[in-house]
């Protein structure tokens, strides 16, 4: 039986009782010996294919701990406005877009961001200007609001006298016309009636995004549905199809949308069922919006404004849903932004204790942005992993001091919760934001952007080490899905989940941490992406 070795290179393990090693044995989907390299050759007998790393550094795989990943592969066929600071460009990159589709076609974009076009909403009117003939809808970059044409709005039938559905809301002119802009809930109303994505559409836009995940280093992704909830079970089925055909080539934690979990009890369904490959996750909730669309719940208003917010599960029913969920063996992962979210949320949990069975994965809070400092213990003390997105951070840290102020010292709180006893799991939140991890690394030991802005770091007492950051995406991650035994590490009988990068993270300034990428990603003892 043949044995990969890898040497000739630093291997940082994040195993505390060997923290760097020169070599590394695997063999079948294990990892067999770590240490220098004659003890991991005589560990690895005479049948060796050797790996010369050539002084390149390798750490154990990542995870993404949150990715809308057929989402993100979607996303990359539409109209990106990610980054767009110039509104004109943005219409002109519409306009070009909406000239090539078929007749009666819908023109699907994603990433516009209107804090960077001088904080002014867009609207109806504007789209109607470049792309009159045909519907339109384009998600902000946090997936919270959308942007339509008036063709769109007649099609789902929105007017004036259309009422807000509950946990959204229809933003009205002066004379209360729909402006074009719908928050929370309220997008469903368009998306309705959109064609969804063919299973051959979705299929390749998986494959697509998968291939670059891998591409960074990436061995897992913990994937939650989107807001909107049928994206859950299309996704399992997907995720199932590519495990059917051999071709799933990365290893997934798939969460349950919220609203199937009569069905999930019915079917006597637990978090945790499934294999190393493909298993089932948390209950996908939502207590509230986002930063950008002003929707996350706050406690008090935000910096300059009246209002509070959007609590789009209010607290009584968040307990309500916890207690019934965790009482049949399903952890919850709950998207929370605002500080009041965040509360309710762990309210929740905590009420839900009593009567909770056990639990195969521990529950957890997606984004945790915003804490009240009283809150921020209660992580470690309930057990709840903070699922979080560096990267967030720096892209969001103007708009956070625009509206937050002050409270903004305890915003993105990685150290405070860290100190707090928490465990961290970073993400991407793709196709938010980037879906390269070493951004988010970046992010998280700077809290700066690519150009060095701020001096010194926005708040920089929340930054974090380099090797806490790789845990964050390492062993966190795996003690989010129960798997520390066997995942986050390399020591020997862990899963061979590793990368080769193109350079060394602990060697390099934190400055340039965002320019690392994979050479080499190995899954399970096989190589998975091979940078050519």
């Amino acid at each position: 039986m043949t044995t990969i070795v890898l040497h000739n290179g630093p291997i940082y393990t994040l195993d505390p009782a060997q923290p760097v090693v020169q070599a590394l044995a695997i063999r079948d989907e294990r990892i067999l010996a770590v240490g220098d390299e004659a003890t991991v050759r005589a560990a690895a007998g005479h049948q060796v294919e050797a790996i010369d790393l050539r002084g390149r550094a390798v750490v154990p795989g990542l995870t993404d701990a949150h990715v809308h990943i057929v989402l993100h592969g979607l996303a990359r066929q539409q109209v990106r406005l990610t980054g767009c600071a110039d509104f004109t460009v943005a219409l002109d990159q519409i306009a070009a877009v909406a000239q090539r589709l078929p007749p009666g076609a819908w023109l699907r974009g994603n990433g516009w961001d209107h804090a960077l076009w001088g904080g002014r909403w867009p609207s109806r009117a504007d789209l109607d200007r470049v792309c009159p003939d045909r519907p339109a809808m384009l998600d902000r970059k946090d997936g919270h609001s959308l942007w339509v044409n008036s063709r769109a709005l007649e099609l789902a039938g929105i007017t004036a006298a259309t009422p807000d559905p509950d946990g959204g809301q229809i933003q009205r002119d002066e004379h209360g016309e729909p402006t074009g802009i719908l928050f929370e809930t309220a997008m469903e109303l368009v998306r309705a009636i959109v064609p969804p994505p063919t299973r051959t559409e979705r299929l390749a836009a998986l494959r697509l995004a998968i291939h670059e995940a891998l591409s960074y280093g990436l061995t897992s992704l913990h994937v939650p549905p989107a807001t909107n909830p049928a994206d859950g079970p299309d996704t399992l089925i997907d995720l199932q199809a590519l495990r059917a055909d051999g071709d799933l080539t990365i290893r997934v934690l798939a969460h349950i949308a919220g609203a199937h979990l009569d069905h999930a009890i019915g079917l006597g369904l637990r978090s945790g069922l499934g294999d190393d490959w493909l298993r089932i996750g948390g209950l996908k909730l939502f207590a509230d919006g986002s930063l950008g669309s002003e929707s996350a719940h706050m406690l008090a208003p935000y910096e300059g404004r009246d209002h509070t917010g959007i609590a789009v599960i209010p607290p009584a029913e968040m307990k309500e849903i916890v207690t019934r969920a965790n009482a049949h063996g399903i952890s919850v992962v709950v998207h929370a932004i605002g500080d009041a979210a965040n509360r309710s949320v762990l309210d929740a949990i905590a009420a839900a204790r009593p009567t909770a069975i056990y639990l195969a994965l521990p529950n957890r809070i997606e984004h945790a942005q915003i804490l009240d400092p009283h809150d921020i213990p209660r992580f470690a003390e309930l057990g709840v992993i903070a699922s979080m997105q560096p990267i967030h951070c720096t892209a969001d840290m103007a708009v956070a001091n625009r509206l937050w102020g002050e409270r903004c010292a305890t915003s993105y709180a990685w150290r405070s919760l860290l100190d707090a006893g928490a465990t961290l799991a970073f993400g991407s939140d793709a196709p938010v934001e980037t879906l390269d991890p070493w951004a988010g690394i970046h992010a998280a030991v700077t809290r700066q952007t690519t150009d060095g802005t701020p001096a010194g770091g926005w708040y920089p007492e929340q930054r974090l080490a380099l090797t806490e950051a790789l845990a964050a995406y390492c062993t966190g991650p795996a003690a989010a899905e129960a798997a520390t035994d066997r995942k986050g590490r390399l020591s020997p009988g862990m899963l061979a989940d590793l990368a080769v990068l193109n350079g060394d993270p602990f060697q390099m300034s934190a400055e340039r941490l965002h320019t690392l990428h994979a050479e080499l990603t190995i899954v399970g003892g096989k190589i998975m992406f091979e940078r050519r």
